[in-house]
């Protein structure tokens, strides 16, 4: 579900969807002399480096999905597995900045990972790239990515996630041009808060009978 979310960011940013099913809605098609009109450049992936931070499960799904779209895949991880050399090409952090058409953040945030996104990496990226991120608001320093996305250096963001959730209202990011955000709902599909309680009664279930898993030992 959190992969697929993160290609429907991508996939808003490249054809500005809800905004033209609006227009129609609200009158411009029909009124068009023409067959048909687009207010935004339209992006196609293919042929595109997405590149991924952190490529673990999560990260995997959304570059298996890039992957099927035709874009090239570059992965960051401390952890490079078998299943991650078949989906795509494990990179430096410093390469993954400077070749990525667009940039996903798939990581957990630790001390290491808190505002890798941030000016001075933002310096190392193409001029233009896109920035999603479903994965945790501090690993983006906001204030960094809003001056990025106003001069055109970030092209455009899709944020499933913030510093501070509820977003406050005075979130720099609120008036940030190019920038998608939706309420931390990545995770929310019927099917995916199903697993959730199966899951969790399976636990639960487990640990009654004295075999508990799933385990952390703190």
């Amino acid at each position: 579900a959190v992969g697929q979310f993160a290609i429907a960011l991508l996939l808003e940013i490249c054809h500005h969807i809800g905004h033209h099913d609006k227009a129609v809605h609200d009158g411009r098609w029909q009124n068009c002399p023409d067959w048909c009109f687009w207010d935004y450049p339209l992006i196609e992936l293919m042929g595109k480096t997405m590149g991924i931070i952190g490529f673990g499960r999560i990260g995997q799904a959304t570059g298996a999905i890039a992957k099927a779209l035709g874009m090239k895949v570059l992965a960051y991880d401390e952890y490079p597995n078998e299943t991650g050399h078949g989906i795509g090409e494990y990179v430096s952090l410093d390469q993954l900045f400077e070749k990525a058409d667009v940039i996903a953040l798939h990581c957990p945030l630790f001390s290491e990972t808190e505002g890798i996104i941030c000016r001075d990496n933002i310096a190392k990226m193409k001029d233009g790239v896109i920035i999603i991120n479903n994965s945790r608001g501090p690993l983006i320093v906001e204030q960094d990515l809003y001056d990025a996305l106003e001069s055109g250096k970030v092209f455009a963001a899709g944020l499933d996630v913030v510093s501070s959730e509820p977003i406050r209202e005075d979130n720099v990011l609120l008036k940030a041009k190019n920038c998608i955000i939706t309420p931390h709902i990545s995770w929310a599909s019927r099917e995916s808060r199903g697993r959730l309680m199966d899951i969790a009664a399976a636990n639960l279930g487990a640990f009654i009978d004295g075999n508990a898993v799933n385990v952390v030992n703190l």
